[in-house]
């Protein structure tokens, strides 16, 4: 009777050892895997100092951001290249700068635009060139559609034109002369025409 007693406690004991191991286990993976939530989380949290004050900024997903920047890279090499004012050196920055985001489609048109002494007259009117970007469409297969109008202010009038221009994108790597890592190929303008003759008044 003794010998039982003693086996029952014996079998409850280590019932309750292997219990309590289990449980053990079980607190220790839920623990570690909480703490691994954590400090991931924590890695994607970057805080940005406003006038020495701590902000919480959250890293996003490249993927997820993508769009937004290849739309930026579109709105960008539009307004290099089309933003303009008579002045010789401006305008060859602006190009060379545009040039960076753009495959030998962008330089074939600038060429074009040379020769056709495009870039003469901008001087010899003294126009400034302005553009606004209207809305910039993309497709799946990174197809753009650029839509715009460009305003170009001469002594004499104010000309409002169309601007439809279209291309793809191509993902490329990061720089300095490239920082959105976005190429544009197989450019080409869809529509470039007046929309409006504003003369000015010229005494």
């Amino acid at each position: 009777m003794i010998i039982k007693n003693i086996e029952s406690k014996i079998k409850l004991a280590t019932y309750l050892s292997l219990g309590s191991f289990i449980t053990a286990v079980i607190i220790c993976i839920g623990v570690s895997f909480f703490a691994y939530k954590q400090v991931s989380n924590a890695r994607k949290s970057i805080y940005i100092l406003d006038n020495n004050i701590p902000i919480l900024a959250k890293q996003t997903n490249m993927q997820m951001n993508r769009p937004a920047e290849y739309r930026a890279a579109v709105d960008l090499f539009h307004s290099l290249f089309f933003s303009l004012t008579p002045d010789d050196k401006h305008i060859e920055y602006q190009m060379k700068k545009a040039m960076y985001l753009a495959d030998e489609s962008g330089a074939l048109q600038y060429n074009n635009l040379k020769e056709r002494g495009y870039f003469n007259s901008i001087l010899s009117s003294s126009s400034v060139l302005t553009l606004q970007t209207d809305s910039i469409a993309l497709e799946p297969s990174n197809k753009f559609t650029f839509y715009g109008k460009q305003k170009i202010e001469r002594r004499s009038a104010t000309i409002t034109r169309s601007l439809i221009t279209e291309g793809y994108l191509m993902d490329i790597p990061r720089s300095e002369n490239n920082s959105h890592g976005v190429l544009i190929t197989n450019w080409k303008t869809l529509e470039n025409k007046d929309l409006s003759h504003v003369s000015k008044n010229t005494f």
